[in-house]
């Protein structure tokens, strides 16, 4: 008899998990900008790591959950919470206020292309030369989207641009550390860590700030408002706590520059809501970005048949083609006496 952990490719599953986080990717910006009308950047992210912190603290509380990690092992994560979302968010709100968020977008498409750098240097990781054309390919395309958009704007400050580098670099080692990590710690233990972390730091920032200014009434004002309470509630709950844990399960998982590769799919989630709600017409340069990304995307994902023949010696039973991936099934050692030789 064979186990459901025997039959299914967990590397497929990840992956698809990691296409659903991009419409939670898109909806993060949708709610952020909406608490922005009641709150300043910090404080949004001291209320938000305050709701994910209080978030994981409820099924640990109810027993739902159990976290074995000391404070020692606990100190062995903070350089990764230190990566994201401390430097991360940090680098990236400053430059925002110097810089576009054209400009910022452009940036961040190389994300991927750092992370597979990383990857490569830090773990081993092997990639081949069509990878890294793919990878390369899918990022430009967010580049053309984004410099099309932003043209005849003007330039923007080198400091707007730097600080969003380092954001990108950031998140870039945050793939990279967290995936050499789960081969230490669970995706839940890496999770808390960075989510505590992050409640810390932010509302450590807020407060000072808040102290300094002689407006330290006014922090929680921003509650009185229901929508600002329904957009920190999706981006600490789903934005911040659950997509950290399925990211760093993905990252346990599969490749950190395949994992990042995903990231470009927001953008085309991006374009598709400002249709469908904002009445956005599409342009040329709309459809380019879009092929590029999805090409880039199919080409540095897929696995060529010899490579998953060599990968793992299992029987395949059923594989099932969609548009970016292959979800395949497998079981050990060929399949009992009497099943015929077929693919779904």
């Amino acid at each position: 008899m064979h186990t459901l952990t025997e039959m299914i490719d967990f590397e497929q599953i990840c992956l698809c998990g990691s296409f659903a986080l991009c419409f939670y990717h898109w909806f993060s910006f949708f709610f952020v900008k909406l608490a922005l009308t009641a709150a300043n950047p910090v404080d949004i992210l001291a209320h938000r790591f305050t709701v994910a912190f209080l978030a994981a603290l409820f099924p640990l509380l109810l027993g739902w959950v159990k976290i074995g990690i000391s404070m020692k092992d606990a100190l062995k994560v903070l350089p990764l919470a230190l990566f994201y979302p401390v430097m991360f968010f940090a680098f990236q709100v400053f430059g925002l206020v110097y810089t576009s968020s054209s400009e910022a977008g452009i940036i961040q498409a190389a994300i991927p292309i750092f992370t597979m750098i990383f990857a490569a240097y830090f773990l081993n990781e092997r990639f081949t030369t069509r990878q890294f054309f793919f990878t390369v390919l899918s990022a430009a395309g967010v580049a053309c989207i984004f410099m099309m958009k932003s043209a005849g704007t003007g330039s923007s400050d080198l400091r707007g641009a730097a600080l969003i580098l380092l954001s990108a670099l950031s998140s870039a080692g945050y793939s990279v550390l967290a995936r050499k990590m789960t081969r230490t710690f669970n995706s839940l233990e890496l999770t808390y860590v960075t989510t505590g972390a992050g409640f810390l730091f932010f509302n450590g920032i807020a407060g000072i700030s808040h102290m300094a200014d002689g407006t330290l009434s006014g922090f929680f004002a921003p509650f009185t408002d229901p929508v600002f309470i329904l957009s920190v509630l999706y981006l600490g709950v789903l934005s911040s706590f659950a997509t950290s844990f399925l990211s760093n399960y993905a990252l346990s998982k599969i490749e950190a520059a395949k994992i990042s590769m995903f990231n470009h799919l927001a953008t085309l989630v991006t374009i598709l809501a400002g249709i469908i709600w904002l009445g956005e017409s599409l342009e040329w340069f709309h459809f380019a970005g879009t092929g590029m990304i999805i090409a880039g995307l199919i080409g540095a994902t897929m696995v060529r048949p010899e490579s998953r023949r060599k990968k793992a010696k299992k029987r395949k039973i059923g594989c099932f083609n969609t548009p970016i991936f292959r979800f395949s099934l497998y079981c050990r050692a060929g399949p009992p006496c009497g099943w015929p030789r077929q693919s779904f």
